[in-house]
Parts: structure tokens; C-alpha cells; sequence
């Protein structure tokens, strides 16, 4: 995952661009970039997050920005971006998030139009310049987010900065949300709108699937209708999201309450248990609707050390983001020894962060824990976005089950229909094999019907593509 924030003001706005941009440090933390538009001139910034934070490597080159009115940051998980192109459209930056799944056959594309590439992202083709230059290959900006938008699988939301406002497009199907801030001076762009709060915007629209809109200090412009085919990324509540935020209109701390209790309702059979804890960060709110729902002390067996320890998937060696997660949830054994207790979480991706912390929990005496996942098994790897799918298929925990369970690699639709429906045998007995991975004394996942009346919007408006593999488009 990725996020961006720009802004377009009728005074100095290199403070907001670098705070709203810092306020997307939860979505990403291999790259950041700021680009700003100074009388026409532009500068920009790049910078590794591998070993620092946001503020620390770009809070000194503050002073080079001064006095920019126009300017955007990006937060990436990918690429290093913002991309600046001088083309006959004239001079423009470029940041992107989301995930292009044909970029091969893409970059042949160019490639055998003689098109050069001077970007690389670890030895490949960076996504952000390959969309600069669709954009560059149009005849006007419109057309050129146009054919973005036409030639991309997968998604693309973004922004470009021009010397005349920031065009922003939010992808084909709306998987990642673009939302619009407003305040006295001018606009904001972001992917959360809890950047706005502390900046003094109030969220003023919402980009629906597909549109682009031109941002000025004075207002703005429609450049591309909203479409009305719309699937919004589930994992924006149940996960990427910031507590505060909110996506078509649904806050998401609110939503995880509500997925929290739908969990404790479906748990009939849960008895005599102390007390119910969530893996911090996304974990916990899910683990307080459960609580309350069920009316079962919420507590906080699991402290996150957060001075010094970043997110747990910086380091881009498996390994180190292991040691990095388990180094920085520190065990309080005062709430654990003799307790049965409900760990929610809100996934399980490959287990091995979740089974290190039951090992944890047990060493430190814990009778039994009850592990509650707030989403259904990840049987499908993500094709949209960057979520799960850095890594091949088989570290995802359900696939390694699956292999083992059928003693091959090669998996029919219908196989898989039957181990993404928890009705059936075969998923009953990859949640077991789960559960005995990670050393839980029982093992349940949410229902995807129940994570969707969470969520609150109808399910062919929601990706939930990795649950269930569905594709409504």
C-alpha cells in the first residue's frame, strides 16, 4: 500500500504538504518524495524510510521548498516517486499508488516504441515513471489520465502536479480512496482524510471510481466524470486505515467495532474467558467491539514499544521484519499468567508474527488463548493493490495449507471455491491445521457476509477479492 497528499494554496504550503504527507506513514515505509511547483520551477525530494522516519529525512530540506503554493508528498511501499517529466504537455510530477499487474506487457509496449526508461526500482521498471509517460502520451492531460486509466490492470489512483493546479484521479474502480479537503487558503488531496483534521481542512468531496479533477487555489474543475462501477478495497477498514479516517462516508474505527461484535455473536460456544486483547495497532479495535459486545474485560496483555521500532514490515529482509515485530510487542505478564483470553487480530497473512506471539503469551502463563480473525482467510493473493503480494503465493499461511493438505501445487477454481467456504469440510480442516501452526488453543475467522454489513456498503461495491476471489468487473 501507498498514500499521497498535495495541496494547492494561495500562501506557503510546504508545511501542510510535509505534515499531510507524514500522516501517511502507517500506509508505507520503503519510500517517501515531496515535489513542489515554485513560479513554474520545480523541485523534489526523495528519500529511503528503510532505516528513519518521514520527518527526520525531510524536515532539514524544508528551507529549499520555501514559498511553494503547489506541491504533493507520497508515502510508497514501492518505487521511488514523485517522477518529473519534461514532455510537449510541458514540465509535470507524477506520484501513483496502487498496483499495476500488466506492467510487462506495458513496458513492452513503450519499449517497442523506442520509448526509453531512466527510472529503476530494485532492478526493475519504476511503476510511477511508466505512468508518467502514459500520461505524457496523450494530447492533453485529460487524455493522457485517460489512457492510464484504459491500459492499467490492477489500479491506479494519482496525482500531477502542473504549473497550473494538481490533476487528481482516483483509479478505474475506486480501490483506494482520493479525498478532498478544503480550508480558508485553498485544497487538499489525500489518501486519508485524517490528515486533514490537525491542518485545519474539513473533508469537502470524494472522488468517485475513475475521476479526475483539476485543483486550483480558487476551486475545482471536473476533467473526468465519476464512473458507476465502484470496488473499494475491504482492507482499507479491516486494516490500511487510519482509526480516524473515513472512506464513502464510513469512519473506521467504527466499522472495526461493528466487525469486532458481529465476531462475538458468531461465537456462541466461547465460555469462561478472562479477558479479550487485540494485536496492537489494527487489532485493537476489533477487540473492543468484541468485548463489549460479549461484556468480557478488554485489556492489554500485548504493549507496542513505539519510540524507537518502526512497522513491523519496514525491513524488506522477511527475517528482520520478523525480529522487528516481535522485538516490539512487549508481554505484561500481570494481565496473562492464569488467564484464558481472546487475542483478535486482523489477519493472518503467513502466521509466523501471530504464532511468535502466542508463544509469548504462553511462556508467560496464559491458559488458553482463543485467536479471532477479523477478516476470512487470504486464499487468494491480492491482484489490485500491494497487499500479500510481495512475497510468492505459497507464503501466504492458507496456501501452504492447502499443498499440504492436497500433496500438490496445482489447485483447481472449484478447490479452492471450497477451501474459501467456510460451510465446507476442506475449510474446516485448513483453519485446524492452521490453528495447530500457530499453537492456538481454537482458531475462528469473521464471515465475509458479517465483515460486509460491518464495512456498510453493499458487497458489489467492495473488493473482496482475496477472500473469495470475486471480480464483479
Amino acid at each position: 500500500m501507498s498514500g499521497f497528499f498535495g495541496c494547492v494554496s494561495r500562501r506557503d504550503c510546504v508545511a501542510d504538504v510535509f505534515y499531510g504527507t507524514d500522516y501517511h506513514s502507517h500506509l508505507g515505509t520503503k519510500r517517501a518524495g515531496m515535489a513542489f511547483c515554485q513560479d513554474e520551477n520545480f523541485v523534489r525530494s526523495i528519500h529511503s524510510l528503510e532505516s528513519a522516519y518521514f520527518r527526520n529525512k525531510f524536515e532539514p530540506e524544508l528551507p529549499r521548498f520555501e514559498g511553494a503554493k503547489m506541491g504533493f508528498g507520497v508515502i510508497s511501499d514501492m518505487e521511488s516517486q514523485p517522477i518529473t517529466l519534461t514532455s510537449h504537455l510541458g514540465r509535470f510530477s507524477v506520484v501513483a499508488i496502487g498496483r499495476i499487474d500488466n506492467i510487462e506487457e506495458l513496458t513492452q509496449e513503450l519499449l517497442d516504441q523506442r520509448v526509453n526508461f531512466a527510472e529503476l526500482s530494485a532492478s526493475q521498471i519504476n511503476a510511477t515513471e511508466l505512468v508518467a509517460i502514459l500520461v505524457s502520451s496523450g494530447d492533453s492531460f485529460r487524455e493522457g489520465i485517460e489512457i492510464v486509466q484504459k491500459k492499467v490492470k490492477g489500479s491506479c489512483s494519482m496525482m500531477i502536479l502542473t504549473k497550473d493546479g494538481i490533476y487528481a484521479s482516483r483509479d478505474k474502480y475506486g480501490r483506494t480512496p482520493v479525498i478532498i479537503g478544503k480550508n480558508t487558503y485553498g485544497f487538499a488531496i489525500a489518501t486519508e482524510s485524517s490528515a486533514f483534521a490537525n491542518l485545519d481542512y474539513i473533508t469537502y468531496m470524494e472522488l468517485g471510481p475513475g475521476q479526475t479533477m483539476l485543483v486550483t487555489a480558487d476551486g475545482l474543475q471536473e476533467v473526468t466524470p465519476a464512473g458507476k462501477k465502484k470496488q473499494v478495497c475491504s482492507f482499507m477498514w479491516v486494516y490500511y486505515g487510519y482509526p480516524s479516517s473515513y472512506y464513502e462516508g464510513i469512519n473506521v474505527e467504527d466499522s472495526r467495532y461493528r466487525n469486532g461484535c458481529a465476531m462475538a455473536e458468531n461465537d456462541p460456544d466461547l465460555k469462561d474467558v478472562d479477558l479479550v486483547a487485540g494485536i496492537p495497532d489494527s487489532g485493537v479495535a476489533h477487540a473492543i467491539g468484541f468485548a463489549n459486545c460479549k461484556k468480557i474485560s478488554y485489556k492489554r496483555p500485548f504493549v507496542k514499544y513505539t519510540p524507537t521500532w518502526p512497522r513491523s514490515f519496514m525491513p524488506q529482509n522477511q527475517n528482520m521484519r520478523d525480529l522487528v515485530a516481535r522485538m516490539k510487542l512487549i508481554p505484561n505478564e500481570a494481565l496473562i499468567r492464569d488467564n484464558n483470553m481472546v487475542l483478535c487480530d486482523d489477519s493472518i497473512v503467513r502466521g509466523t508474527q501471530l504464532k511468535d506471539n502466542i508463544v509469548k503469551l504462553t511462556e508467560a502463563g496464559a491458559k488458553a488463548i482463543h485467536i479471532r480473525i477479523a477478516c476470512p482467510p487470504l486464499v487468494y493473493p491480492c491482484v489490485f493493490l500491494n497487499f500479500s503480494t510481495s512475497r510468492s503465493t505459497f507464503d501466504l499461511i492458507t496456501r501452504r495449507v492447502i499443498k499440504s493438505i492436497e500433496g500438490t501445487e496445482e489447485f483447481s477454481d472449484e478447490m479452492l471455491q471450497e477451501y474459501a467456504d467456510p460451510t465446507t469440510e476442506r475449510y474446516a480442516k485448513m483453519v485446524e491445521a492452521m490453528r495447530k501452526i500457530i499453537g492456538a488453543d481454537t482458531l475462528k475467522f469473521q464471515k465475509l457476509d458479517d465483515l460486509v454489513k460491518a464495512i456498510g456498503l453493499p458487497k458489489e461495491e467492495l473488493c473482496t477479492h482475496c477472500w473469495d476471489n470475486s471480480s464483479y468487473f
